[in-house]
């Protein structure tokens, strides 16, 4: 089986090789999908002996093609021969998704992907345009698959605030990144609130115990004063 790669939107040349034993002009056939190839695209095809050219090629023109070969004086049948296209794509601009804001202490994930090229692109994530390593280091907080373009942070902190694009990438043609975008780290109040009121509530509430009982004991003593000295004046 022959293989053919060509960038997009160049032409593309699949030769179907035979020898024959006595015909001279046999009848060579072009086929996609056992349809006939040249009948569905004159504009964009040409046949040239057994050299088949295509002009202008996209993904769709990606697949296995089949050279059939009939010689009518021959004795020995010539059969097919296959060819394989695959159109190479340069990659496109990813799509990223990079949360705004993250509570300091929780995990956050980015996403990274390009659909449109071929080989499938691998990734790389910038922050503030300085690469992010994709080994596994005892100080960096978070893992980055090249492959899936996942970048996974465990637990976040203030340092990792800034400004986050994506790196496609295969080979074909130049790399494209997604525009930057800024994932904030904020303190999660909410969770400080509670803290505090677990914290704080124990002691506000032996406080107010305490004050409670300084005002049963104030009561006491003003009744019983009134009761041992009556108004009169007297000591």
């Amino acid at each position: 089986k022959a293989k053919v790669e060509v960038h997009e939107n160049t032409n593309a040349v699949l030769s179907c090789e035979f020898k024959t034993e006595k015909e001279t002009n046999p009848r060579v056939e072009w086929k996609k999908r056992q349809r006939c190839f040249v009948c569905s695209f004159k504009g964009s095809a040409s046949i040239n002996g057994a050299t088949m050219t295509l002009r202008g090629v996209t993904q769709k023109d990606s697949g296995v093609y089949h050279c059939e070969v009939t010689a009518r004086h021959d004795k020995i049948k010539l059969g097919e021969v296959t060819v394989t296209l695959n159109v190479l794509v340069a990659p496109h601009a990813p799509s990223c998704e990079v949360p705004e804001t993250v509570m300091r202490g929780f995990s956050a994930e980015l996403r990274c992907k390009d659909k449109l090229s071929v080989p499938t692109a691998t990734y790389s994530w910038y922050k503030d345009n300085k690469p992010l390593h994709t080994s596994n280091l005892p100080e960096i907080n978070y893992t980055l698959d090249p492959k899936t373009g996942t970048l996974k942070f465990k637990v976040v902190s203030k340092s990792d605030e800034g400004q986050y694009r994506c790196e496609a990438s295969n080979g074909v043609g130049a790399p494209k990144s997604c525009a930057g975008r800024h994932m904030k780290i904020t303190e999660c109040k909410l969770i400080g609130l509670m803290l505090a009121s677990v914290v704080l509530g124990p002691i506000i509430a032996a406080c107010s115990y305490i004050f409670s009982l300084n005002c049963s004991d104030f009561y006491y003593y003003q009744v019983h004063l009134r009761a041992v000295h009556p108004s009169t004046g007297q000591q």
